[in-house]
């Protein structure tokens, strides 16, 4: 029997209850009938972002990052592929931090880009600097113990 996840819709928010078996089946949310995984990175303000990290039981992998920032634009697309490939066992996020100074501040980020860790609502582990796709997936499974 598997056992029951909490996934937040990346699109109205809303706490769905998903048997873990039914992750790779392509879910779509209850309330909005849109899918919970995109294959992208969320880009969200601080109100979605503390939805997703409070009521998601998915660890989430962020990357706070700015628009400015040279190795952030570069690192982008890697952040993008990685995606693709790590969803649905893990949630992508992206946080600018030129417009969320607050999470910024909050979760100390003195240097971008820099990926942070999160399951079940705590820091798990965090990495600063561009990072390729293939970098940025052995990381995060090597950070859930899930493997390379």
């Amino acid at each position: 029997m598997s056992k029951n996840l909490h996934l937040v819709c990346p699109h109205c928010l809303t706490r769905n209850r998903l048997p873990s078996g039914r992750l790779t089946h392509q879910p779509n949310c209850g309330h909005c009938g849109k899918p919970l995984f995109t294959g992208q990175p969320l880009d969200l303000d601080s109100t979605a972002f503390d939805r997703q990290l409070q009521k998601s039981d998915l660890p989430l992998l962020v990357d706070f990052w700015a628009p400015w920032c040279g190795p952030c634009r570069s690192m982008a697309p890697a952040f993008t592929a990685a995606a693709s490939q790590l969803e649905p066992t893990l949630r992508l996020i992206k946080i600018n931090t030129e417009q969320q100074q607050q999470l910024a501040t909050r979760f100390q980020i003195r240097s971008i880009p820099t990926l942070v860790l999160f399951r079940q609502g705590h820091e798990l582990a965090r990495q600063s600097g561009a990072l390729s796709t293939e970098q940025i997936i052995h990381w995060a499974r090597k950070q859930l113990g899930t493997g390379t």
